[in-house]
């Protein structure tokens, strides 16, 4: 591969230009030029982006040869940072993926390597964050060190998607390194992997972590307020007691401890205790006790009580924000305790395609919202047809789509669900359903087959 001067010389000449000419074409000093030429210099990031404008040609196109002259005279992060970042924008990552490597023969270099990839993730270029991050972890995986476990932090949130599975295999890979973070990164990290976790119904380890988080956020609150707390995480400290006491309802609720999740719902219900008084902390108390009303009227339904559904669902319509949640809670108390429920269904239709639920719920997490969503539609189809029998098909149709998104976000315990009520309902679908509930069927074998691992969730 030619190097970038053979490539200038190349083109100054078949243009019979002269030196002082393309200097003032690239808007670089005749003499830096010149000692450019003379190989006695070596080439910026933004001197490089001068002779790439000045000589007509796109933006990365000297990329390939520029990893080289990284290398040509010493290593300096000054000059390799903005080239990464360069690369990170246009989307060359092949050419980080040959720099990082190199420049990591020598350890002292992954604190500043370590630099660059956090200003990546804040610039949201993951990808490119991602192979800073795995190339740091691997130079310092025998060091027990925060920056190793900050790396496969990073790299756990970037792994997240919408397939439930692997979001679960990340949060098993990352989970070892959780208690070497600083303790406000604990908080945040501890979070995501509970909003991880209830996804695939992990509710012992959801208990256990959310336990841990209120040790660690009461100790920073109280350390935070003598003055001797430093770094903050992403939320008010206060929140992450509020957010553990909600998850240890839901864990009880879970449980079907109604009495349980009553005694947390009382304390994060009741935000007194709370020091600060600005707007963020009375919109996140007042969330909180909006959440403790609704779920009030919750563990009142899940106890068989029919007073409280309608009470719950006229709660509820003064929160759009809550509807389908509400709405999806209401369909399974529903199955349970033969409520009919065709009213709050017709009142409530607009909130139940997912796109609707997805513009709606931003304050909820993603993954959780998708596999909600999936058991409601299998939820919806055993309500539709317990109430008409007679008339199966638009129960089987809500198993089918039901089956079709959990292939979708890979929810194997919603897979399994799906596929056990159509083989239940069977002998009531058509041809044309049965064809496409074998088409998902082999999408599903083949999701496994291609993965070919035990599905986690059921281990």
């Amino acid at each position: 591969m030619e190097n970038i001067r053979e490539i200038l010389m190349k083109y100054i000449r078949k243009n019979n230009m002269s030196h002082s000419r393309f200097s003032e074409l690239a808007g670089i000093n005749s003499g830096t030029l010149s000692r450019i030429l003379q190989g006695s210099r070596p080439i910026s990031v933004r001197q490089l982006d001068s002779i790439t404008k000045a000589m007509g040609l796109a933006e990365d196109f000297l990329f390939d040869a520029y990893v080289e002259e990284c290398f040509a005279f010493f290593v300096s992060i000054r000059r390799i940072r903005p080239f990464i970042l360069r690369c990170a924008e246009l989307g060359r990552l092949d050419c980080i993926e040959r720099i990082v490597p190199h420049v990591l023969d020598n350890l002292s270099y992954a604190p500043p390597l370590f630099d660059v990839a956090e200003e990546l993730f804040a610039s949201k270029h993951h990808q490119a964050a991602a192979l800073l991050y795995d190339n740091v972890s691997k130079g310092e995986k025998f060091q027990h060190s925060e920056r190793l476990a900050l790396c496969r932090y990073r790299l756990f949130l970037i792994g997240l998607g919408t397939d439930l599975e692997s979001n679960y295999r990340a949060a098993m890979v990352f989970e070892d390194y959780v208690n070497r973070l600083h303790e406000a990164d604990q908080l945040d990290a501890l979070k995501r992997l509970i909003d991880v976790l209830v996804t695939v119904h992990k509710w012992k380890r959801v208990d256990e972590l959310a336990e841990e988080m209120l040790r660690i956020s009461q100790i920073q609150y109280e350390l935070q307020h003598a003055g001797e707390s430093e770094k903050k995480p992403e939320k008010p400290i206060y929140f992450y007691i509020l957010y553990g006491w909600l998850v240890r309802s839901a864990v009880c609720e879970e449980y079907k401890d109604y009495a349980g999740a009553l005694r947390y719902v009382s304390l994060y219900a009741k935000a007194d205790w709370i020091r600060e008084d600005d707007e963020e902390a009375r919109f996140l108390i007042n969330q909180f006790v909006e959440w403790g009303k609704a779920n009030t009227y919750l563990y009142q339904l899940w106890s068989g009580g029919a007073d409280a559904l309608h009470n719950y669902a006229n709660f509820v319509a003064d929160h759009p924000e809550e509807i389908f949640v509400a709405l999806s809670n209401i369909v399974q108390a529903a199955n349970q305790f033969g409520f009919d429920i065709d009213d709050i269904l017709e009142r409530f239709k607009a909130y139940t395609p997912f796109q609707a639920i997805e513009g709606r719920y931003g304050q909820y997490n993603k993954s959780i919202l998708g596999e909600k969503y999936a058991q409601f539609l299998s939820d919806l189809g055993v309500y539709k047809f317990k109430k008409d029998p007679k008339n199966p098909g638009n129960a089987i149709n809500l198993i089918l789509e039901g089956l079709d998104f959990s292939v979708k976000i890979n929810s194997v315990r919603n897979m399994i669900t799906c596929m056990t009520l159509f083989e239940q309902y069977r002998d009531y679908a058509d041809q044309e359903e049965k064809m496409k509930f074998k088409k998902l069927a082999s999408e599903v074998h083949r999701i496994n087959a291609e993965k070919n691992v035990v599905p986690l969730s059921f281990v």
